[in-house]
């Protein structure tokens, strides 16, 4: 296990700028996802702390050393890939002692730590077969088994999850965080899935543009999002955004009066998450206008406009909406989010 200090990493690709002095701290046994939308940098990142790419500037420790011009097999990293890059002539045994065999290991280490490996991610009864004879599922167990045998300072691994079916992607996850709880290694996870970020993750660095937007655990960037595009990014459906007028620093909802952070000026965004509105009788809370109401099973999912903007919001299964219908919403002080209109940076929560 190990702790990992990036500081402020820069990556050109002649004039663009893929990194953006990229700061991130990582706790020893630590699993911090990169979380972010195609072509934000996390790969970019990721890649650069395993040696495959060079930064353009800025630095990286392991543990206080710098690792910055260390060819990769002298990082004490391990790597796991979207494509799985298990050797296709090679068995499975051999697959997971790759690692192992290229650091000279004597056999009895190679083993030993390839059962060891093989128990976690209960790979056994596949030893002898070779990856064309294994599922995708398979394939990518004994990719993170292979990595997991030389027992890595750290990990990093590139959604590795992405190229499996949505079933089978929610037991790899599961069964991935068990056995990464149990092995207690520093983890470092590229993702554009929300979910798995959310499932996975002690915190997440939300990248966007180059820039990591915010750090937090779960529950944190979800509940309180540090910009406009973590809380548009994460949620299902996304946090919804509406520019209310501000008076005598209050917004006027139904009958109720909001106090707004100070400095807020005349208009502010609120930002509100879908689940936590309750219906109100007509007139008494904020007013929607419902296009669409979906039921979804668990809850009902309305699609409208809130003050002529668009929005989603959810109610129990058990409400009846109608298509056209305007409808009433009550919200709860303590669960909403305000963000200035002009720089999308939300305000300190109140104590």
């Amino acid at each position: 296990m190990a702790n990992i200090v990036i500081d402020s990493i820069r990556k050109d690709f002649g004039t663009f700028q893929a990194l953006k002095e990229v700061s991130l701290t990582i706790n020893d046994g630590e699993f911090v996802s990169l979380l972010g939308p195609s072509g934000c940098g996390k790969t970019t990142l990721l890649r650069i702390i395993a040696g495959l790419e060079t930064g353009t500037s800025g630095d990286i420790s392991v543990d206080g050393r710098s690792i910055v011009g260390l060819p990769p097999k002298d990082r004490g990293l391990a790597m796991v890939f979207q494509n799985y890059a298990v050797f296709p002539h090679m068995t499975v045994y051999e697959n997971v002692a790759f690692g192992l065999r290229m650091q000279k290991a004597d056999e009895a280490r190679v083993k030993k730590q390839v059962e060891k490996a093989a128990a976690l991610l209960h790979i056994e009864p596949n030893l002898g077969r070779y990856p064309n004879k294994l599922s995708g599922g398979q394939r990518q167990r004994v990719a993170v088994a292979r990595a997991l045998a030389v027992e890595p300072r750290v990990l990093l691994m590139d959604e590795p999850l992405s190229n499996l079916d949505a079933l089978l992607r929610l037991e790899m996850r599961t069964e991935l965080k068990t056995v990464l709880q149990a092995a207690g290694t520093t983890t470092i996870y590229v993702t554009h899935d929300q979910t798995e970020a959310m499932g996975l993750s002690d915190r997440i660095a939300v990248v966007h543009d180059g820039r990591i937007e915010q750090v937090g655990t779960p529950v944190e960037v979800y509940n309180h999002p540090a910009t406009r595009f973590v809380g548009s990014f994460i949620g299902n459906p996304p946090m919804n955004f509406i520019s209310m007028p501000v008076t005598a620093g209050h917004v006027a909802i139904g009958t109720k009066r909001f106090a707004v952070p100070a400095g807020s000026g005349d208009t502010i965004l609120l930002g509100l998450r879908g689940e936590t509105v309750e219906r109100a009788p007509h007139g008494q809370g904020l007013e929607m206008q419902v296009r669409v109401a979906e039921p979804m099973g668990s809850h009902l999912l309305l699609t409208g406009s809130i003050l002529g903007q668009a929005a989603r919001v959810i109610l129990p299964a058990t409400e009846t909406v109608r298509n056209g219908e305007m409808i009433g919403l009550t919200l709860d002080a303590k669960r909403l989010t305000w963000l200035s209109p002009d720089s999308g940076i939300s305000y300190p929560a109140a104590a």
